[in-house]
């Protein structure tokens, strides 16, 4: 569930970790969603800490973890559910043995050039395999709109917009996917509530450990701080808090599942 693009520093097991109920529930949705699988390893490519490893192993295939976060598979090891994990840029990982399911979960939105990525993933697993995909679909909310804008404000010029996560609307995927196999595309609002944890808004702690990632990462420390202020200034008018501090924060995820041809 991680991928590091290159210039960014490692990610945070504990940050992340922090919101591990709302993360880990598309997961699950989508190992539900699942159609048959063949015969055949099962890949959790992006795994990061291996929250979907002991529901996926539960599946009874052997279950191999890929992921580039050093520190992410340190801590999925742990989780003692994964027969082997690998240290790789899953952007441009190629199975020794054909899989019999690709599973991605909220890793390949921070991967650029998905017109080329996703038809060479859906080409690896075995005849009737799969390869299925959860991605976040939030670009355009404002908790995640507001990042970029409030960036680009405080510090002209200084944002690669393509170093920022992101998925094509739902339409793109259909096109670029129906041909290829069996496809089961949709997307969910997931409606979290977000506890207050500290000063400063709860969608600003969920997304900075995320989404804000590669936007914190460009910026020195007091900078930084400027951002955090700036973004908690207005953020409270798209998620208004109840009188406990909690916020109600719908997140959107687009799911597919791909099943090959014989």
């Amino acid at each position: 569930m991680s991928a590091t693009p290159q210039g960014m520093t490692d990610w945070d097991p504990g940050t992340y970790d922090r919101f591990r109920g709302h993360r880990l529930r598309p997961a699950l949705d989508l190992i539900r969603a699942l159609p048959e699988i063949p015969d055949g390893p099962l890949v959790d490519l992006g795994c990061g800490n291996g929250a979907a490893g002991a529901a996926l192993k539960r599946l009874g295939h052997p279950l191999v973890g890929v992921d580039n976060s050093a520190t992410m598979l340190a801590v999925a090891d742990e989780a003692g559910v994964y027969d082997a994990l690998m240290n790789s840029d899953i952007g441009h990982w190629e199975p020794h043995v054909a899989p019999a399911l690709i599973y991605s979960n909220a890793a390949l939105h921070w991967l650029p050039d998905h017109a080329t990525l996703l038809p060479r993933l859906a080409a690896m697993p075995v005849p009737r395999g799969v390869l299925a995909v959860q991605m976040p679909h939030q670009n355009n909310a404002p908790s995640h709109r507001l990042w970029v804008q409030l960036c680009d404000e405080l510090f002209p010029g200084r944002l690669d917009h393509h170093t920022l996560p992101g998925a094509l609307d739902a339409a793109a995927y259909h096109r670029l996917l129906a041909p290829l196999g069996e496809l089961s595309l949709w997307e969910t609002d997931y409606y979290q509530e977000l506890p207050a944890e500290g000063p400063g808004h709860p969608v600003r702690h969920f997304t900075e450990a995320a989404f804000a990632r590669p936007i914190l990462g460009i910026l020195d420390p007091t900078e930084r701080e400027r951002l955090v202020a700036a973004y908690d200034s207005v953020i409270g008018s798209a998620y208004p808090a109840a009188r406990d501090g909690s916020v109600l924060f719908p997140l959107r995820r687009l799911f597919f599942t791909l099943r090959r041809a014989d």
